[in-house]
């Protein structure tokens, strides 16, 4: 028998209750206990994203709303500033690009942050720019920019909009929306939601919305427009993922009670302890700087392949976790610890890697890792 785990960074356990949530009777979209459902679940999402603004709720990836957040707020010809520090970076510019637009990159070295000063030196340079396209957590690399900062440049720019990629994110660690200025905030279910993959989630501020008053893009699905006209009625413009939705009332309530201060905290130590008990084990951290707490990436020691680590864990010990992307595939591995995750979570990651390195001939001392993850762990509870 072989138990599975899965710490990816997406998609993330779901819990009991979530599931049982979801295995309830289809209701039907058009029904006025829809309407209630999603009337809640709208106000809930006001709340995790932390805006007075609708949150627009999508049938879709995350990629699908990383669409809408492009197609809705650019015409063809028009300029974006794109953040490429990994590859959902780099994504961003792959869809400014199918819609058009001229696209200047800052390219940031994988595993550091952007310099908020450079964003700002490159909007002086070129004012026309309509948008700046980042992530808060490039989970390919397992950094966070500081988003703050940034929104701090941006906003001093009238014409401009930030657009902030939070997938590994929200519901992460703090992401004021309101407070510091982001225009659009994009989500989604399978992280730190702790939902299947299927809901995208986008966030819309009135400076945002004035912007895509005047973009002439092709948007049809993707729409934003459309699905605000519906969504502020309980409803939505097309067909909804009406399981997931009911999911989501149940993950919104339970965050809820748990309170924003007390998740940032829980994700904070967790991701704290996994650290410190991968340096503990003698590894070292891919990210150089400002490490996201939604996951940790693993540089592979000299002389093991990290690719072979990541299918060690899965074969061996049933733990999904993930491996490096283009020219870091066999250089890292990456374990999530977002969302439906806990202490033993953490504990077990660790003495699972510690035990693949020594079938794979690497010296390291068992226990050590886990040690210092149990000693900061047991500290905090």
């Amino acid at each position: 028998m072989l138990k599975r785990y899965l710490l990816a960074p997406g998609p993330t356990p779901v819990s009991p209750e979530v599931l049982l949530a979801m295995a309830k009777p289809v209701i039907h979209h058009r029904a006025p206990e829809f309407a209630e459902l999603f009337g809640e679940v709208r106000e809930g999402l006001k709340w995790l994203f932390q805006t007075k603004n609708d949150v627009l709720i999508l049938a879709s990836s995350g990629t699908g709303g990383m669409e809408g957040a492009v197609a809705n707020f650019l015409s063809p010809g028009d300029r974006a500033l794109v953040v490429n520090g990994g590859k959902f970076g780099e994504r961003w510019g792959k869809i400014c690009k199918t819609f058009g637009a001229h696209v200047t990159e800052i390219k940031v070295e994988w595993g550091h942050a952007v310099d908020p000063q450079a964003v700002a030196d490159v909007l002086k340079k070129d004012p026309a720019i309509k948008a700046v396209y980042v992530q808060a957590s490039e989970t390919s690399t397992g950094v966070a920019h500081d988003t703050k900062a940034l929104a701090e440049v941006v906003r001093t720019c009238e014409g401009t909009i930030l657009v902030v990629d939070a997938i590994t994110a929200l519901g992460v660690f703090d992401i004021q929306t309101d407070a510091w200025g982001l225009d659009v905030v994009v989500t989604g279910s399978q992280k730190a939601l702790m939902l299947p993959p299927g809901l995208a989630f986008v966030s819309v501020s009135e400076k945002a919305w004035q912007v895509a008053e005047k973009a002439r893009n092709g948007a049809f699905y993707f729409d934003l427009k459309k699905e605000r006209a519906s969504q502020v009625k309980n409803q939505t413009a097309y067909t909804p993922a009406v399981s997931m939705i009911i999911g989501l009332q149940e993950v919104l309530r339970t965050l809820k009670a748990e309170g924003l201060d007390a998740v940032f905290a829980r994700q904070e130590r967790l991701a704290h302890a996994m650290r410190e008990g991968v340096k503990a084990a003698g590894l070292s951290l891919f990210p150089k700087m400002s490490p996201s707490n939604a996951l940790t990436a693993i540089s592979a020691p000299d002389g093991v392949d990290g690719q072979a680590i990541y299918k060690n864990l899965r074969v061996q010990y049933g733990i999904t976790a993930a491996g490096g992307q283009d020219h870091l595939k066999g250089q890292i591995f990456r374990i999530a610890h977002m969302g439906y995750v806990d202490t033993f979570d953490v504990i077990m990651s660790l003495a699972a890697v510690e035990m693949v390195l020594k079938s794979l001939g690497h010296s390291i001392k068992l226990g050590s890792g886990v040690a210092k993850a149990q000693e900061l762990l047991l500290a905090k509870s």
